[in-house]
């Protein structure tokens, strides 16, 4: 399994009427999670654009349990729990706290940019999951 830890600050603009994070912006957070994540492995997304392949979301999923508010510093924690292939599965967990405020999954498909087919990532790709996956 690989995990990463990133902290996002709330911003007014991110609230509804109510005062809470608007739900369509938990996926916002997801992306700075598993962007940080890929970073944090050597694999910014900037370089696998520039090598010509992209990773367009085909799965999301959300399970809200309770709402953050202007300010709070949230907690996304992102991890891959499973070897990727040509699919990459995140699953994310964003607290403030202690409190587990949202739970959420994306599934991704690394894509060649040009002709929009799904491949295989590159061996130094795969070199660096054997590292976390034994299987």
């Amino acid at each position: 399994m690989i995990e990463h830890t990133t902290h996002i600050r709330v911003r007014y603009a991110e609230t509804d009427t109510m005062g809470f994070v608007y739900y369509g912006n938990y996926p916002l957070y997801y992306e700075v999670g598993r962007t940080e994540l890929m970073r944090s492995l050597g694999i910014p997304y900037a370089d696998l654009e520039a090598k010509g392949i992209i990773l367009p979301v085909t799965k999301i999923e959300a399970t809200y349990y309770a709402p953050a508010r202007y300010d709070d510093l949230l907690t996304v924690k992102t991890r891959i729990e499973k070897r990727p292939s040509v699919r990459i599965t995140f699953r994310y967990f964003i607290y403030r706290e202690d409190t587990l405020l949202n739970e959420g999954t994306t599934v991704l498909a690394f894509t060649d940019a040009e002709q929009h087919r799904p491949l295989r990532p590159s061996m130094e790709i795969e070199n660096l999951w054997n590292e976390y996956f034994n299987y």
